[in-house]
């Protein structure tokens, strides 16, 4: 934009070095108008899901009762990895994450089932009604341990230039030590939240608090097993990801749509914190 006296003038609409820019939702987010995946108007007819987890780290399951669960008041229906209609699997990199566990769960949190209910309250309630007989397995708690077992996430890679036992030999200073962090959580201000809505001739809709929509959109059409076009998955804006809701809420997206697409009704999973915590992997 020029000066009609001469010179530049910054287009304050683009932007420019120095010059403040506002957020487009700025004034949403100070209003607190600014609606969330939990925040979406829910539609008549939606249930809401919970999961039940395990409350063991390394374990086969010989005995999963879930007639309890099925009892609660306000409980509609129950999920395991035998009802998924298509592929039990939400891994990205490595496709080792079942959406449910179903022989064998591997952390303390690791979801079994997946309770449909009238309400949140009534479908967490019922998630921690059921009865498991586990087997417990060997467990590695550490990593020192996993080191000593050479258990490893990924295939080991080293990158290499030159001598480099050579090189450390000759050097004139050498200092050998250790550091330790602790893991970090990624606790965004919004957790973890699924709606999933059916739409005509086997489509399915999906309000998904994610930063990878692509991603959770081809998760949830394998978990269906339809093509992906079938599916639509929409994330207006998420209260925060840091890495944490790139590929990780195509589980909560999947197990909902899942429930929506065998009861016909819409389903909201929505988890509380703890639970959010146990089920989503860390940082190291």
């Amino acid at each position: 934009m020029n000066d009609p006296r001469g010179g530049a003038v910054i287009d304050r609409a683009r932007g420019g070095v120095g010059v403040p820019v506002r957020h487009e939702s700025a004034h949403l987010h100070v209003s607190g108008a600014a609606p969330y995946t939990d925040d979406i108007p829910e539609l008549r007819d939606t249930l809401h899901a919970a999961f039940g987890l395990s409350s063991r780290p390394h374990a086969r399951v010989l005995e999963l009762d879930l007639s309890a669960v099925r009892a609660t008041p306000g409980a509609v229906a129950v999920f395991t990895a035998a009802d998924i209609p298509g592929e039990n699997n939400f891994g990205p990199i490595l496709h080792d994450d079942p959406i449910l566990a179903s022989d064998t769960v591997r952390y303390v949190g690791h979801p079994m089932f997946l309770v449909v209910a009238e309400s949140a309250e009534a479908a967490r309630r019922a998630a921690r009604r059921a009865v498991v007989q586990y087997e417990d397995l060997a467990a590695i708690l550490d990593i020192d341990e996993a080191l000593r077992q050479e258990s490893f996430v990924g295939p080991s890679v080293t990158l290499e230039r030159g001598d480099c036992a050579a090189a450390l030999a000759a050097a004139p200073q050498r200092r050998r030590g250790t550091i330790r962090l602790g893991a970090q959580e990624h606790f965004s201000l919004e957790g973890h939240a699924a709606y999933a809505v059916p739409r005509e001739d086997g489509g399915m809709l999906v309000h998904s608090s994610t930063q990878h929509p692509g991603k959770v959109q081809l998760t949830v059409a394998q978990a269906l097993g339809v093509d992906a076009h079938r599916v639509i998955v929409e994330c207006r804006r998420m209260g925060g990801g840091f890495g944490g809701k790139e590929t990780q809420p195509a589980q909560f997206a999947c197990a909902a749509a899942i429930a929506a697409r065998v009861l016909d009704r819409p389903v909201k999973l929505r988890l509380d914190r703890d639970n959010d915590f146990m089920i989503t992997g860390k940082r190291h």
